[in-house]
């Protein structure tokens, strides 16, 4: 296995089982291309279940002396990876720019976010810690100690491959855990390169473990790790619909799951708002991406009486943005993922005026010069509150305004969805702040802020949207169980 450096970016093209890049035992490939231009960017291995069974022995093998290495030892390993990933970081953000599509300065920001993951986990790897536990009676002594869940399956989506591994696999590991891991199929480079990284480290073999697989071979590959038992844990990021599939199939061995699953954000403006900085808040929650992200705002709820400003203010804002390659330093939105994600953008834009609403920005495919994967940056009036925008996740550039009179409507609409990952407010009242906040169901909720996601913050939905939390010491301890120690006969 050799590591390559083309146009600057790291391409390797095996996957890392028990500390060999190899490829798939029976030679298959999957394609990646730069969703920009359709250009092939490499050729990863295509995956079957006998890759992914290797993989599991392997965590396995190496589990007993991982979860023995002092935790602080692992935190200074954890430690030299985040070095090396910020030594890397202009490389990593092209690559992620590359096969993500998304602009530069954005590939760039996301090493960045995915590195805090890496460094908070380092930290937080010598302070794992029990308790004493008071005893009810004379002689004896009661502890409660955590210890590493085990071998975690980690599973990935392709809209932050940087960010969604390094959030998954630093806590693990500095739990003590073992991984075996499964990119997107869109987007598995960056995976590689991390994982690169965290071998030159001195990650020990087996400690983590990466395949790749199409959307074909996919199943197979996750099916092997749910059937077997040494698999403890699985973390997933993605749909509703495979997270619930997930649940059910783990139910024979009883695994430990985190869930982060679809989205159905609210984005509520009161008249007592300061209008300009809701305008940046919802620019910044929605757009980044490209809207490629599950907490991007999908419902925009203004009230009646500050609706026409609001609008006015948003679609000038929306109507400058550049739309681009991220070859291109001027491109604010870049492609979509692939052309089915433009479709769908496209029939929930063109449901929405069926059923009534006004087109006051974009609304089409755009960069036909480049590839069929541009659409414009998107604004809806006037959006009917049964319109798809409004119940199914668009993943894309694309804000729908529905207006609202009354505070207890808008909380009513935003929860009347049977997800709960994000939402978002803006009030300048301090009670309303106080009443909104908890009345919303959400398990994250931006309050006069759009941009909520933080290392140090727990990230993670309820409802539909999932369970478990990344990020904080919460998502420490969805790596770990707790074992309860007591000690008689202490006279």
């Amino acid at each position: 296995m050799t590591l390559t450096l083309e146009r600057g970016d790291l391409i390797l093209n095996s996957n890392y089982i028990a500390g060999r890049w190899c490829e798939a035992a029976d030679g298959a490939t999957l394609t990646v291309s730069n969703p920009a231009d359709m250009q092939l960017i490499a050729e990863v291995p295509d995956s079957s279940a006998e890759e992914a069974r290797a993989a599991a022995d392997a965590a396995h093998e190496a589990f007993a002396a991982w979860r023995a290495t002092p935790a602080k030892r692992r935190g200074e390993l954890l430690k030299r990876w985040h070095a090396l990933v910020m030594a890397h970081q202009e490389d990593l953000g092209r690559l992620i720019s590359l096969e993500q599509g998304k602009p530069l300065v954005e590939g760039q920001g996301e090493v960045l976010y995915a590195a805090s993951y890496i460094e908070w986990f380092a930290e937080e790897a010598p302070r794992i810690a029990g308790e004493m536990i008071a005893a009810p009676v004379a002689g004896r002594r009661m502890l409660a100690v955590k210890e590493p869940v085990g071998v975690v399956a980690v599973i990935t989506p392709w809209n932050f491959p940087a960010a969604m591994i390094a959030r998954k696999i630093a806590p693990a590991l500095a739990a003590g855990c073992t991984v075996v891991a499964k990119p997107a199929e869109d987007t598995p480079l960056t995976s590689l390169a991390l994982v690169r990284l965290a071998e030159e480290a001195g990650i020990p073999a087996g400690v983590i473990n990466i395949v790749c697989a199409s959307r074909g071979r996919t199943p197979e590959v996750v099916d092997a790790w749910l059937e077997d038992a040494r698999v403890r844990k699985i973390s997933f990021t993605g749909s509703t619909p495979v997270g619930k599939h997930l649940a059910r199939a783990s139910a024979d061995t009883l695994k430990k799951l985190s869930l982060e699953l679809g989205g159905n954000a609210p984005f509520i403006v009161f008249k007592d708002a300061d209008l300009d900085a809701a305008v940046e808040g919802l620019m910044a929650a929605k757009f980044r991406n490209g809207g490629q992200t599950c907490v991007c705002p999908n419902r925009v709820y203004v009230q009646d009486a500050v609706l026409g400003a609001f609008a006015d203010k948003l679609a000038v804002r929306v109507a400058a943005l550049r739309v681009g390659p991220a070859s291109d330093p001027a491109s604010q939105i870049g492609p979509m993922i692939n052309t089915r994600a433009v479709d769908k953008i496209l029939v929930h834009i063109d449901d929405a005026l069926t059923q009534g609403a006004r087109l006051l920005v974009g609304g089409e495919r755009v960069r036909a010069d480049l590839g069929p994967n541009y659409v414009s940056p998107t604004l809806l009036a006037d959006v009917a509150p049964a319109a798809r925008l409004c119940h199914e996740e668009t993943f894309g550039p694309v804000v729908p305004l529905l207006r609202f009179e009354a505070e207890e409507e808008a909380v009513a609409a935003s929860n009347a969805t049977p997800f709960g990952l994000a939402s978002y407010f803006y009030s300048e009242s301090v009670s309303r702040i106080h009443r909104v906040a908890d009345a919303l169901e959400a398990g994250i909720v931006g309050i006069n802020e759009g941009a909520v996601a933080s290392e140090a913050a727990p990230f993670g939905g309820i409802k539909e949207s999932g369970y478990g939390r990344e990020g904080s010491v919460h998502g420490l301890d969805d790596y770990q169980h707790i074992k309860y120690l007591c000690q008689g006969n202490l006279r």
